[in-house]
């Protein structure tokens, strides 16, 4: 493809050489640079492309997208912009024929309810015959295709590729994940989301490597609003206004309050044997009964959230509440079935807030006991051990203290870290250090009436113990568990 219409969304100066230049790839990582490349010049938080520029230009490239002035020999085309990461963006897009042209793109951001809420959709969206994409934290779906995830939003020729990709095998819509660090960082640039979703903001992703302050963390969410069609905003978080005032697209709304378009009312528990549940009503832009097979408030949020989308997709209601009640999300409030005495179930809570609102909704089914196994991970901070033990002290009946990812530390060091949080309630614990024989003894211990919840690890596949990642899928272990029972 010719430099000048990879170029042509873009402002740049050409500072040497011809944009009449025949590419063979875009690259931004100097290590995959090959003969006829355009090499894109990114300012990461470790390393600066520019230092490889002139590594670059030796392994092939022929043209550098750049920031900062550098010197290459003047057969190479030096393109200087405001914004590589922007620039990025737009080039990939015109790179892979903007596939996003091909697709309805929506995107869902927001502290919690992303990952629960982009299967939600994918689910109704499928089984109302449309073929759907998705990527997020946990994985990209590509047809039958599936890959891990490193980033909650891939970096924008990622993103790309995986657009081209899901339009060539027929999809006709994608939901993602769209993390406000993807925003700020311009990885969602170069193309129109079809609709846009906010669900809530907690203060989070808060450090010099990430925002500088709430502020920024606000305004980099509301970015989304200012690049889709349609909006559709929680009106229930103290800073939907905000996000609203900012957007330029039309908007709905959705929540529990009288003004939203999606509201919902009559909000009703259930308990089934080995699950838990919540029904409701929705009046406004659509009037209809849903249940589903997840708990608590905030899963209504994030079903109403995939009510309120798959309403513009017109899909009828009766698909809409089938595929609402047979949804699951790995690792997120997934129930795993083992017995009709008492309820198990796996969650990604991984820090002091998401375990607290996750114990608190679980509380509100009036378990005989509500037991949480946890641990906490090596190598980051100890106030997250503390806070985490001394909430989950407070709030379960019995806390079942285990491993996480130790990484690089002694696992015993963490579990004393949680001890002292857990220590500051009159909350009942023991210790079991290893996680396997921890999820053995709560099945085995399960008692009728209980809600046990594992958590931490989610949809983890592993254990990360001195830069080892051995294999440790909780599901293969409760699975192994049972047939122990069995036998």
């Amino acid at each position: 493809m010719k430099l000048d219409k990879l170029l042509h969304n873009i402002t740049y100066t050409c500072l040497q050489g011809s944009t009449d230049k025949e590419i063979s790839s875009v690259i931004y990582d100097s290590r995959k640079v090959t003969s006829g490349s355009l090499f894109i010049c990114i300012k990461g938080a470790v390393s600066d492309g520019h230092r490889f520029a002139s590594m670059a230009v030796e392994k092939g490239a022929v043209a550098l997208v750049v920031e900062d002035d550098i010197t290459v020999p003047e057969n190479v085309t030096v393109i200087k912009v405001e914004n590589s990461r922007y620039a990025m963006a737009c080039i990939s897009a015109e790179y892979f024929g903007n596939p996003a042209n091909e697709l309805k793109v929506i995107g869902i951001t927001g502290t919690k309810g992303k990952t629960t809420t982009t299967y939600l959709v994918k689910s109704i969206l499928e089984n109302a015959g449309h073929k759907c994409g998705l990527i997020g934290t946990i994985e990209t779906i590509i047809g039958d295709k599936v890959i891990k995830a490193n980033n909650t939003t891939p970096e924008s020729y990622i993103l790309q590729q995986y657009f081209r990709e899901m339009a060539d095998i027929g999809c006709d819509c994608v939901v993602m994940e769209v993390s406000s660090q993807g925003l700020m960082l311009d990885r969602t640039a170069g193309f129109m989301f079809e609709i846009g979703i906010f669900t809530n903001i907690e203060p989070d992703h808060i450090s010099p490597t990430e925002h500088k302050d709430f502020d920024d963390y606000l305004h980099c969410k509301s970015l989304l609003f200012r690049q889709c069609r349609h909006g559709i905003v929680n009106i229930d978080d103290k800073h939907a206004d905000y996000i609203i005032g900012q957007a330029t697209c039309d908007i709905s709304t959705y929540g529990f309050s009288p003004d939203a378009d999606f509201r919902a009312c009559n909000t009703e528990l259930f308990t089934e044997k080995g699950c838990l549940g919540v029904k409701y009503d929705i009046s406004g832009k659509t009037e209809m009964h849903v249940e589903i097979d997840l708990p608590g408030k905030f899963s209504v949020y994030n079903s109403l959230t995939a009510v309120a989308i798959c309403h513009y997709f017109a899909i009828s209601q009766e698909t809409i509440k089938n595929a609402l009640r047979g949804a699951k999300v790995k690792g997120r409030i997934e129930m795993v079935k083992v017995s009709d005495e008492f309820t198990l179930m796996i969650d990604y809570a991984h820090n002091a807030m998401a375990l607290e609102s996750l114990l608190t909704t679980l509380k509100a089914y009036n378990p005989k006991r509500l037991v949480c196994l946890f641990g906490c991970g090596g190598d980051r901070a100890k106030e997250r051990r503390f806070s985490m033990g001394e909430v989950s002290g407070k709030l379960a009946d019995l806390t079942v203290v285990t491993s996480d990812n130790p990484r690089t530390e002694d696992p015993m060091a963490i579990i004393e870290d949680i001890l002292t949080g857990l220590k500051r309630t009159d909350g009942k614990y023991i210790e079991i250090p290893d996680r396997r024989k921890a999820i053995e003894w709560v099945i085995h211990n399960g008692q009728s009436g209980d809600i046990i919840v594992l958590a931490g690890k989610g949809h983890e596949d592993y254990q990360e113990i001195n830069n080892v990642k051995y294999p440790l899928d909780e599901r293969d272990v409760i699975a192994e568990v049972l047939q122990g029972i069995k036998q």
